[in-house]
């Protein structure tokens, strides 16, 4: 990491969508456009794509929040909140620390807390909808990207600081970034070795309210589901992980023990529904 004070911080005024997070490089005049939004797994408004400064979200009173989540990872969040609404998470290691689903929007508080926390080595995500200020986070910090290659294309901020995996990819001892498909072809989870093992997945394996269950979406704002094939292959990508833990994009909910079995006993539940076996309607 590059020594830097966070008083001497410069973060540049680049563009945010407000629909979904995605970032853009700074210009004169917002985007016409949002592709990520544009595409059917996400949703466009009704009266067009909604774009603002980070300076703009700053002094409309957004703000970078954190709170602890497991041992040695600490979340990051915004509010009120911003596009998908999900959080971000710092993985800190001893040989450097990991940005995971970092959201759309930072400010300079949030670079002093990471600053104090040892900064970052690496920033990756488990899917477009959560790739949000990543080339921020990476510049500011003189870091690296890791995006799969199936999905590298769905970045919008330019950055010579990419780098392209397929299939599974450890970007730092005892940190794991699985490539499970699904939600897109590039979908990933992150595991780490912590304790009996513990998943981060974004919502391609989503956390249902209450934390009793898990489920598979193609997209959650359309209500589309995930056909059993990519199900399948989702819960065959971690079989060979060890985890007893799973959180999903968000700060609530997560499953806090027994989450390998919930899982694939999950899975077949899921395929039970698409497959018409709805025992209350016999």
């Amino acid at each position: 990491m590059t020594a830097r004070s966070p008083a001497s911080v410069e973060i540049s005024d680049y563009w945010i969508c407000r629909t979904c997070g995605a970032n853009r490089e700074p210009s004169g005049t917002a985007p016409a456009d949002c592709p990520v939004c544009e595409d059917d797994r996400q949703w466009v408004p009704r009266d067009g794509h909604h774009w603002a400064t980070r300076e703009q979200l700053e002094a409309e009173g957004l703000r970078t929040v954190f709170r602890p989540v497991e041992e040695s990872v600490v979340g990051i969040g915004v509010e009120p909140g911003l596009g998908v609404g999900h959080r971000g998470v710092l993985v800190r290691t001893g040989a450097g620390n990991l940005l995971w689903d970092p959201p759309g929007f930072l400010d300079r508080d949030a670079v002093a807390e990471v600053e104090r926390l040892g900064g970052v080595a690496v920033v990756a995500s488990s899917h477009p909808h959560m790739y949000g200020s990543a080339v921020e986070w990476a510049d500011l910090f003189d870091a690296g990207i890791a995006l799969p290659e199936a999905d590298a294309h769905w970045l919008q901020r330019p950055s010579g600081r990419v780098r392209t995996w397929s299939g599974e990819h450890r970007p730092l001892p005892g940190v794991t970034i699985v490539q499970t498909g699904g939600h897109f072809p590039g979908s990933a989870v992150l595991h780490l070795d912590e304790g009996p093992g513990v998943l981060f997945t974004g919502d391609t394996i989503m956390v249902t309210p209450g934390g009793h269950h898990v489920t598979f979406l193609y997209s959650a704002p359309n209500r589309l589901p995930l056909p059993e094939r990519l199900v399948r292959r989702v819960v065959a990508s971690v079989d060979h992980l060890d985890f007893d833990r799973i959180h999903g994009g968000w700060w609530e909910p997560s499953i806090g023990s027994g989450a390998k079995e919930l899982l694939a006993r999950d899975a077949e539940r899921y395929v039970r529904f698409l497959n018409g076996d709805l025992p209350a309607y016999d």
